[in-house]
């Protein structure tokens, strides 16, 4: 696909965005890759109150990083409730074609959202509800990653998945996940290999850059990097491999 077709192809995709329907700890450096004869498949968490940004940046990159890479990927807004219309934290309504799957993915995103309105949906509605920990902690097996990046990184403490593991957060959000058990550790994005979270809101976009270039290799990332004229920043923490 040449350059010009590339662009048109990923402006028609940013629009499309927006209506687009505790495991074994893996290594970090080599993590366990599922076979390359299918495609990736990344399914974005949804809920009523979710970030705008939070979400939509993470799938464009996911979507568009099948472009810069030989193996295909399949990106997927899914909700818990099943298919219904979200509406997220600024007004924006979504309609997710996609329910709860995790054994069908092999990469959770986790977005996050509300959590410092705590009487309005987000995070703190679902944290509260429990359905959604509940089910995120019950999704953990060998071959999934499970992701988050800003306060969704709280839903994923709430399951109980980062208690005594190293991550991060939303600076707003950092003493909760660190008194809640979080080895907090100030990177911007912090991979302990099965686990992978990043910090508050633009944060995804450095979450997904990276999970692309650990799925995909250097060159899809560096692709992504070209065609959004965006360059990864902050620091990425990695788990040393222990062999």
């Amino acid at each position: 696909m040449n350059r010009r077709t590339l662009l048109h192809a990923t402006t028609a995709l940013g629009a499309a965005t927006l209506t687009a329907g505790a495991a074994t700890r893996a290594d970090a450096a080599t993590p366990a890759t599922p076979a390359r004869d299918r495609p990736l498949r990344v399914h974005v968490v949804m809920f009523d109150g979710v970030e705008e940004l939070d979400f939509t940046a993470p799938y464009e990159l996911f979507s568009a990083s099948g472009y810069f890479a030989d193996r295909e990927v399949d990106v997927r807004y899914v909700t818990l409730d099943g298919p219904r219309t979200v509406e997220a934290a600024y007004g924006t309504r979504l309609r997710v074609d996609h329910g709860w799957a995790p054994r069908d993915a092999d990469l959770l995103v986790v977005p996050g959202g509300g959590y410092a309105r705590r009487e309005d949906p987000g995070v703190w509605a679902e944290i509260r509800r429990g359905s959604l920990p509940r089910a995120l902690a019950a999704a953990t097996r060998p071959g999934l990653t499970v992701s988050a990046l800003c306060t969704g990184v709280m839903l994923l403490s709430a399951a109980g998945l980062t208690k005594g593991r190293p991550c991060t957060t939303h600076h707003r959000a950092r003493a909760d996940l660190e008194e809640q058990g979080g080895v907090l550790k100030n990177a911007r994005v912090v991979d302990d290999g099965d686990l992978v979270t990043a910090g508050g809101v633009t944060s995804g976009l450095d979450l997904a850059l990276w999970l692309v270039r650990r799925e995909l290799g250097a060159d899809a990332a560096v692709g992504l990097e070209e065609m959004l004229e965006y360059e990864a920043r902050g620091t990425v923490w990695a788990a040393r491999s222990g062999r």
